[in-house]
């Protein structure tokens, strides 16, 4: 490992942590590291526009170049382009917003996000990073991870984000194996307070799984018991059809986890 890469990743991912912006003291306590050392650094990725300064207070934050190469990732995402179509077909059918994520690290990253078809103002959520744990992508998704790779997720630090957030591995550890009984994931209330989701794991080749693709939205509309088994069924079959595009189910791989 290239230790001067390794410092100026560290370095984007504290300015990419929440904070607006960052002295070159705060950023230096925060990655451990001398502060000359990072200045050098912060010059240096401001020279390719990873990092902007403000002249008013001399702090730093993530310059355009970080939108330049996330613009890049998800244009290059197989996952994101072959969920497109299908992603729009769900949103009109559910009446929903409809999210598609991956997994990076303890979080889902959103890749795609199609509005509810009504005409309230909404937000854009690409780019957002949820805790696995707090949302149904998330459980969607290490459900069916190999098990390793889930008792690692499990092994994490896990906050709560609201009162119904599942953070102890033994309720976590129930509630993901009822998504692989079941074949999908439901959220009520654990990330936002009166928002839920409903989700359902997208595989790739060889039944790796690739992401999730979900909706979302006020709990009252999304669990209402009349709407909920119609919405389960959508969001299955959208990531069956997505799952397909991928690849899955080639070469003698059943798509098992998504009935």
């Amino acid at each position: 490992m290239i230790q001067s890469v390794q410092r100026a990743a560290q370095i984007l991912a504290v300015l990419g942590s929440g904070t607006p912006r960052l002295g070159v003291t705060e950023i230096a306590d925060r990655v451990g590291l001398a502060k000359p050392t990072v200045h050098g650094l912060l010059r240096t990725l401001e020279a390719h526009e990873l990092v902007a300064q403000d002249p008013d207070t001399g702090k730093y934050s993530l310059g355009p170049g970080v939108l330049q190469l996330g613009n890049a990732y998800l244009d290059g995402s197989d996952l994101r382009v072959r969920s497109l179509r299908w992603a729009e077909s769900l949103a009109q059918r559910a009446g929903e917003a409809v999210w598609v994520a991956t997994l990076s690290g303890s979080r889902v990253i959103v890749l795609h996000h199609v509005f509810r078809p009504d005409n309230t103002v909404q937000i854009l959520e690409v780019g957002a990073a949820i805790p696995w744990h707090a949302c149904a992508l998330g459980h969607a998704i290490v459900a069916v991870l190999p098990e390793a790779q889930r008792a690692r997720a499990l092994a994490a630090e896990l906050a709560p984000l609201t009162g119904r957030t599942k953070t102890t591995r033994s309720a976590l550890t129930r509630a993901l194996a009822q998504v692989r009984q079941r074949g999908y994931a439901v959220e009520d209330q654990e990330a936002t307070v009166g928002d839920a989701g409903i989700a359902a794991p997208i595989l790739a080749r060889d039944g790796v799984v690739a992401g999730a693709i979900g909706v979302v939205g006020a709990a009252d509309r999304l669990l209402n018991q009349r709407s909920m088994e119609e919405l389960v069924r959508a969001v299955q079959e959208a990531a069956r059809a997505i799952s397909r595009d991928l690849g899955a189910g080639r070469g003698g791989v059943a798509l098992s986890a998504l009935s």
